[in-house]
């Protein structure tokens, strides 16, 4: 559920798997959320990998 009244802001560090879920949930409670990511790119580790456990979905 979308909050229309702005809470505050946030900085999430890392643009992984588990930073870009955090930055989706804290905008969704209402904050402004900027994520941070050293690389020029976001996805972590996940973003290298071929397939996943246990299901052997394509990672992407």
């Amino acid at each position: 559920m979308l909050s229309t009244k702005v809470k505050g802001s946030v900085l999430v560090v890392g643009g992984g798997i588990t930073g870009m879920q955090s930055a989706l949930d804290l905008a969704n409670a209402g904050y402004y959320v900027y994520l941070v990511e050293r690389s020029g790119a976001i996805g972590g580790a996940m973003a290298q990998l071929d397939k996943t456990f246990p299901t052997n979905d394509c990672s992407m």
